[in-house]
């Protein structure tokens, strides 16, 4: 029995010893492990783990490794990182150095395209995006009237689907698919003053009529017109203020002489066009339509051409592309009197690149002068009861030139007005062609020169 137990007790001592022996080699081997760890992370192994980041925040390769503001996420230059918090995890196969792009994160555009500029609609200055890249379509029209006691109101009331019933659906179309729509808003928005003595016809629209504009996609309208001041300074006030209240941008009249005379612009990549537009009539001395003044409210008034033509040649310095639309002429007559022959070539020489006219209330010519395309007159394009014919024309620009210019024939006809075809349409493109110059008129209203 003593033999046993002092085998037994052998035995227990060797399983000690062995286990012993056991322990300290897994120790060495673990401190060998960490040892050779170590030296991988300062070689770059292990890459991703939050150490090795701090470790190349301390050491970079090159400079400027790190954006600042990443590196103040993750760990500070002198090498004493800090734990990324739960929000700041990486996820898999990601480069923790590589800095997040807000822009794509938010759904937005990639970085590196430069930020579009933010304007206000006091600067004068509205950003737009072209429908189609790199040309921007500009469309004119000539001379509305909202006025609730005239035929063209009443009938524009008395539809189901008001101002788009006064329209066809081809022309709307025409007129909300242009980059910049442009017409004249040949009356005042207002619900007071008195109408101006012996006046033969005085023109007001209830202000709220104005969101009609939007519905027919006008971008932009002149208020240089002889019916601005029917009813008085307050109801130019009103009228203004009421486009500024929509933000709809107006050229050729305001409170005072600066603010009348000042061009509008409209500014996408690369490309800024500039509006301004003046009245000659009425061609008085102490006309009804009063012209502004340092101080007083009026009409950009240019009989006298000399400020027109000095606003001209500044806004074409500023702009790439500028359009003068000017309210002048004879009514009721394609012919052309001197003061805009006069006018258009001196417009022409100041900087303008295409220039619009109406007041006549029917279609006037078409003529190049100096290069320069000038549209007499647009005539009436949602005005009056009368049957008309009148026009939409639209201008192409590219790279601030006239890419593109057509006359779109369409008739006023029972307070609608539509575009025309066939026999119709060859009429008036014929008519037009017998009373321009310079220009030639294809089929389809291209025109060239």
């Amino acid at each position: 029995m003593k033999t046993y137990k002092k085998g037994k007790r052998k035995k227990k001592t060797y399983i000690i010893l062995c286990c012993e022996i056991l322990l300290i080699a897994t120790l060495t081997m673990g401190i060998a492990f960490y040892a050779y760890s170590v030296k991988l992370r300062e070689k770059g192994g292990f890459y991703g783990s939050e150490s090795n980041i701090a470790v190349r925040i301390a050491k970079p390769k090159e400079e400027n490794l790190l954006p600042s503001s990443l590196a103040e996420r993750i760990g500070s230059s002198d090498g004493k990182g800090t734990d990324l918090s739960e929000g700041d995890a990486f996820s898999e196969g990601e480069d923790p150095l590589k800095e997040k792009d807000p822009l794509k994160e938010n759904g937005g555009e990639e970085s590196g395209k430069e930020e579009k500029p933010v304007y206000t609609y006091d600067q004068g200055i509205k950003w737009f995006e072209p429908k189609k890249e790199g040309e921007t379509v500009l469309a004119f029209a000539g001379d509305i009237l909202f006025d609730d006691e005239y035929a063209a109101m009443v009938s524009i009331e008395s539809r189901q689907g008001k101002i788009f019933d006064s329209f066809s659906e081809d022309l709307l179309k025409e007129m909300t698919d242009a980059d910049i729509f442009m017409l004249n808003n040949e009356f005042t928005y207002t619900n007071r003053g008195e109408p101006t003595a012996e006046k033969q016809f005085t023109f007001r629209a209830d202000p709220v009529k104005s969101e009609y504009l939007l519905d027919m996609g006008v971008d932009i309208v002149s208020i240089a017109n002889n019916h601005t001041y029917d009813y008085g300074e307050i109801s130019l006030l009103d009228t203004v203020d009421t486009l500024a209240g929509m933000e709809m941008p107006y050229v050729g009249a305001g409170r005072n002489i600066e603010e009348a005379s000042r061009p509008f612009f409209f500014e996408t990549d690369g490309l800024r066009i500039g509006f301004l537009s003046a009245t000659q009539i009425e061609r008085l001395e102490n006309p009804d339509t009063k012209g502004a003044t340092p101080d007083s409210a009026g009409v950009f008034r240019c009989w006298d051409g000399t400020l027109l033509y000095e606003k001209t040649a500044e806004a074409a310095e500023t702009c790439d592309f500028l359009v003068v639309y000017v309210h002048w002429g004879s009514e009721n007559t394609d012919e052309l009197d001197w003061a805009q022959k006069d006018q258009a070539l001196k417009l022409a020489q100041s900087g303008a690149d295409l220039i619009i006219g109406d007041h006549s209330h029917c279609l006037q010519g078409i003529d190049v002068v100096e290069g320069v395309p000038v549209f007499y007159s647009l005539g009436n394009f949602l005005f009056s009861s009368k049957t008309l014919d009148t026009c939409l024309v639209k201008a192409v620009v590219e790279d601030g030139r006239i890419s593109g210019l057509q006359f779109l024939p369409a008739m006023q006809k029972g307070c609608r007005t539509f575009l025309l075809a066939g026999e119709e349409k060859e009429r008036v493109l014929e008519y037009m062609r017998s009373i321009s110059n310079n220009v030639t008129i294809d089929q389809d209203g291209y025109i060239t020169y």
